[in-house]
């Protein structure tokens, strides 16, 4: 398959969440123009995206919405679970470890990693906080399929260096700096300040 930009994966998120929703109110097929309007786009952009994965829908009878949120769940891989440990167990990191809606898409925290007593051993509602001294060791036991990173940036680098290490594939970053992985390791980055750059952009330059 040819490589798929972020910007797609992000919209057939998005289209599915809408699909989810319109399970939920019993409705049974959708138009193009209705998924483009609840995503901001297209009904054109909506075709493009989804003819990356095939023919779906069709002509005059829209898309049935049991069938294209089953494929979009295959497509995003959501058909299985997804083992995911945190490395970083301070606000942010207890935060994404006490979200209860990871794991209703899939992806199961499995642990929690951190350096400071005060904080190895504390439960975040079940999952409980290990040293990260133990952290090699834990993976070859527990085969996690993606890291997420929530540690200070003057460490990212060094602990993601320790993650690929271990023969994870998949880091997500939350710290605000680009890490350097090798070319077979995916990296995905939150970065809020661009974020919020983003939206003040959008407020500063307002019709």
């Amino acid at each position: 398959m040819k490589r798929i930009a972020d910007s797609t994966v992000r919209r057939l998120s998005a289209y599915l969440r809408f699909l989810e929703d319109f399970e939920a109110r019993g409705l049974l097929t959708i138009s193009s123009q209705e998924l483009a309007k609840r995503g901001g786009t297209t009904s054109a952009q909506v075709r493009k995206d989804l003819s990356f994965f095939g023919s779906f829908g069709k002509r005059g009878l829209g898309y049935s919405v049991p069938e294209l949120a089953g494929r979009l769940r295959q497509i995003l891989g959501l058909l299985r679970e997804w083992r995911v440990i945190i490395v970083g167990a301070g606000k942010i990191g207890a935060a994404l470890a006490r979200h209860h809606g990871f794991r209703q898409r899939g992806f199961v925290i499995i642990a929690a990693y951190d350096n400071d007593p005060g904080i190895v051993g504390t439960d975040l509602e079940g999952v409980v906080v290990r040293d990260i001294a133990h952290l090699e060791r834990d993976v070859h036991r527990d085969h996690p399929d993606i890291a997420v990173l929530a540690v200070p940036e003057e460490h990212a680098q060094r602990v993601a260096d320790r993650v690929v290490r271990t023969g994870i594939k998949a880091i997500l970053n939350f710290a605000p700096t680009q890490i350097q992985v090798p070319a077979d390791i995916t990296v995905k980055t939150v970065n809020m300040a661009m974020e919020l750059e983003g939206l003040s952009f959008a407020l500063t330059n307002r019709d």
